[in-house]
């Protein structure tokens, strides 16, 4: 009897970085690969992303709309949790598969393992700013097995105290469509979306939940910086965290300047694309992090949602200061391009991925966990 594998995505950003591990579960026999959609998927300020889900060939699709205006993270999770309790009830998937570090990504794994259904975690014992660090880390306690992208963060989760056997260093899978053939060519790209620079800079901006009382001082001070550099920007809309309608107000002071074309949501490979070929990018999204360094795209990275994600050289740290952000895209130009680093793998996600799932020890995993206690020194 096949295996049902259920992906759990509430945003753009995860299913770009989920889309590889559920083709190879669907080209694979012996797997049944099913999606529930939530989120940013289901907003229409977001694009409704839903549709890009559709549109990438999947079945067995389920949306639940778990946002409502106003409502608080705890409470959006609370109704993540509602709606997929629900669905995992009439399904009963053999494995659950969250990613990162988002609210939809802990009520995955709360449902999991509540209801003895082995959690799979993507992307774990990372280190970052913000609430999202508390959020990772908590998966990783309710989460049975643990895919992630570099030995660093395997060490991280052994320190945590999760079984060396649960931790299958895999690497990122986005890079499974960095490295992939079939990305749409730039031309094609501006053409769809209606971009006609030569030469641009990439903005992502997203709330620092931990962060609220300065967000709209950061956002407009970056959004000042970038018109004082005298560029031209493709602008991507923040995620719907606390905080997003601060940055979504100054996105909209930009008041239609055409050095800046704005969208809610691009397409995960024309993004890449987009992203290629630019000069820079810039704001505190893991793009700047992940993505930027394998292409050897400098990265302005402001404020502090990503400290102690990463140390690559091609990462220009600055604060909220106008001076300093400007001083970043100084510095970007003037690095123009790095070589290109693989510290979150080098393409082979779903390959690694579904060879672990193929493995029969793997379905011998309990899902009463052990913790592994480390023997320290107190001498």
């Amino acid at each position: 009897m096949n295996k049902k594998i259920l992906f759990l995505t509430g945003t753009r950003a995860d299913f770009g970085k989920l889309k590889s591990l559920i083709r190879i579960c669907n080209a694979t026999p012996g797997f049944d690969a099913s999606i529930f959609a939530t989120g940013m998927h289901l907003q229409e300020q977001y694009g409704y992303t839903f549709h890009e889900i559709e549109k990438s060939g999947f079945t067995n699709i389920h949306g639940f709309a778990n946002h409502q205006a106003g409502s608080g993270m705890d409470t959006t999770m609370a109704k993540t949790i509602e709606g997929l309790s629900a669905y995992v009830q009439q399904n009963r998937p053999d494995l659950l598969v969250v990613h990162g570090d988002r609210i939809e990504t802990l009520a995955g794994s709360i449902v999991g393992a509540l209801n003895n259904i082995l959690v799979a975690h993507i992307e774990g014992g990372e280190v970052s700013g913000t609430v999202d660090e508390l959020i990772r880390h908590a998966v990783t306690k309710m989460s049975h097995l643990h895919f992630v992208s570099n030995h660093e963060a395997a060490a991280r989760l052994v320190q945590m105290g999760e079984l060396p056997n649960s931790i299958h260093v895999i690497g990122s899978p986005d890079m499974d469509v960095m490295v992939s053939t079939d990305l749409p060519t730039l031309d094609d790209v501006k053409r769809h979306y209606d971009i006609s620079f030569d030469s641009y800079g990439i903005i992502m901006f997203h709330p620092v939940t931990t962060e609220l009382n300065q967000m709209k001082f950061a956002s407009d001070n970056l959004f000042e910086a970038a018109r004082q550099s005298c560029l031209n920007y493709v602008v991507v809309y923040p995620n719907n965290d606390m905080g997003s309608d601060r940055i979504l107000e100054s996105i909209h002071g930009l008041n239609g300047d055409s050095r800046f074309r704005v969208f809610p949501s691009i397409r995960f490979e024309s993004f890449l694309t987009l992203l290629r070929n630019s000069r820079f990018i810039l704001g505190n999204s893991s793009a700047g992090i992940r993505e930027a360094p394998f292409y050897g795209i400098p990265t302005v990275n402001v404020g502090s949602r990503q400290s102690g994600r990463s140390d690559n050289p091609n990462i220009i740290h600055c604060s909220y200061e106008i001076g300093s952000v400007l001083k970043g895209i100084k510095d970007a130009v003037e690095a123009d391009r790095f070589p290109s680093t693989h510290d979150f793998g080098s393409g082979s996600s779903d390959k690694r991925f579904i060879q672990t799932l193929q493995n029969p020890l793997t379905w011998n995993t309990e899902s009463q966990k052990r913790f592994l206690d480390i023997k320290l020194n107190h001498a």
